[in-house]
């Protein structure tokens, strides 16, 4: 029996290998927005622990270079903050960059998954119709045989 071969499967491997590549890829950025993400919610976290302490400070006793200190910690972690929220943002920009790129791959994958499928069940009907056809020329041989 007839062995399938398709010629484009050097072709469908590295579009699997460049999926594989792409879903590592995409890893990457995904826990790199996560940990830019930590990284703000830190920050906001501390910069409310300041908040808190300068309404402490603001109590009592009131000692103006500590108000002074603790609102100048709060104007520095809103500093922070917003370079975070950038570094944030660039994040999820390189994030969605390589999830279309992961897309494009996969669908050029799937489409050439879909032509070797193709060409299998042309391959199958092909040896299917030779089969037929042989079994065709030995009835029509053992019939002729059974005449003379």
């Amino acid at each position: 029996m007839a062995k399938f071969q398709y010629k484009l499967q050097s072709v469908l491997d590295i579009k699997e290998k460049l999926e594989s590549q792409e879903k590592i890829a995409f890893g990457i950025a995904m826990t790199k927005l996560l940990e830019e993400q930590e990284v703000l919610q830190k920050l906001m976290i501390q910069k409310a622990g300041y908040d808190k302490q300068a309404r402490k400070l603001l109590e009592g006793n009131i000692n103006l270079r500590d108000i002074h200190t603790c609102r100048q910690a709060v104007e520095t972690m809103k500093t922070r903050i917003r370079a975070q929220m950038l570094e944030v943002h660039n994040a999820e920009k390189q994030l969605d960059i390589v999830r279309r790129r992961l897309n494009e791959v996969m669908i050029e994958r799937k489409t050439y998954e879909k032509l070797r499928e193709k060409k299998f069940e042309e391959f199958k009907a092909e040896v299917l119709y030779e089969e037929n056809k042989e079994v065709d020329e030995l009835v029509s041989y053992t019939y002729h045989q059974n005449e003379d």
